[in-house]
């Protein structure tokens, strides 16, 4: 990517001092916020997009056990090979469950780069 290129922040704000949406230049970090919107919208959050999102807050009130687990980790493969698969591959999602709280792992590779990253998350309510 060249260095001018820039993609919007997620979340999205306004840079305060050019008054303009605030933009992220560092790939690595802009397919990890795209991770995130894709792993913790709900769907029918999004009006135009009402199929978009995997919507794991949800899955945290799910009963602990590895069945639940399993259904996690297919949902989370699935959603990010639906929504962003132009973008990354996923080698690996592994999810524990611990009180009210999700621990999510996942292995990808940046397809246009053939590097591999991890993306730790925890999701709670």
């Amino acid at each position: 990517m060249n260095k001018l290129e820039a993609h919007i922040k997620f979340p999205i704000s306004i840079d305060s001092n050019s008054g303009a949406l605030a933009a992220e230049h560092d790939y690595d970090a802009y397919v990890k916020q795209l991770m995130k919107q894709v792993l913790l919208t709900n769907q029918g959050e999004r009006v135009n997009r009402p199929d978009f999102g995997c919507g794991l807050r949800q899955m945290v009130f799910m009963p602990l056990n590895e069945a639940t687990s399993s259904l996690t980790q297919v949902t989370i493969y699935q959603a990010l090979e639906k929504w962003i698969g132009s973008l990354i591959i996923v080698n690996e999602v592994e999810v524990k469950s611990q009180e009210s709280t999700l621990y999510i792992e996942i292995n990808y590779t940046i397809r246009s780069r053939g590097e591999k990253r991890y993306l730790n998350l925890e999701v709670n309510y």
